[in-house]
């Protein structure tokens, strides 16, 4: 696991990024959740079902993540504000010999159409064209992100189920 060592993933103006720790997982469980909270508003469910299987889902994704990308950067997005820092997101980068992958990133609603998921976006992008690597991604088919993912010039270059597999290639830049 990557999880010690300087963080390689630059921050935008605004935002700071630190790394994931035990303390944060029921925080991060908080924001995973919220990226389901539409899908399931149609779910005849408890609430404290629906909230037993967001969790369900989200152990298990966790431990995937940690499983099968052990040296992934787990960043926590936080806001600054004055003094403080608010936690408000979840980025997790991985970089392979040809390629940074976004494995997930995520932010809490509130903070979501204010430009810092953008912000975040660029600067891994900055990252990738400074070392000439792709950027990639996979995206839900139907997550309104995408519409992000393309203003910034990631290309849709393969499908897996539901998930569209997104890249961005340095001279995507002049595209865009």
């Amino acid at each position: 696991m990557s999880d010690a060592g300087a963080i390689r993933t630059a921050a935008p103006p605004g935002l700071s990024l630190r790394r994931t720790s035990d303390a944060d997982i029921p925080f991060l469980a908080d924001v995973y959740a919220s990226t389901r909270q539409e899908e399931l508003s149609a779910v005849p469910w408890t609430e404290e079902q629906k909230a037993a299987f967001l969790r369900w889902q989200f152990d298990n994704q966790h431990e995937y993540y940690r499983q099968y990308y052990p040296d992934c950067e787990f960043l926590v997005v936080e806001r600054q504000g004055g003094l403080t820092q608010e936690p408000i997101g979840r980025l997790y980068v991985d970089r392979w010999p040809d390629q940074i992958r976004i494995v997930d990133i995520a932010l809490l609603p509130a903070h979501r159409g204010h430009g810092f998921g953008g912000a975040l976006l660029q600067s891994i992008l900055a990252e990738g064209a400074a070392i000439g690597k792709a950027v990639t991604i996979h995206v839900e088919a139907n997550n309104p992100a995408l519409a992000l993912y393309r203003r910034l010039g990631f290309r849709h270059v393969d499908s897996n189920g539901i998930y569209y597999l997104m890249r961005w290639t340095p001279n995507a830049i002049a595209a865009v």
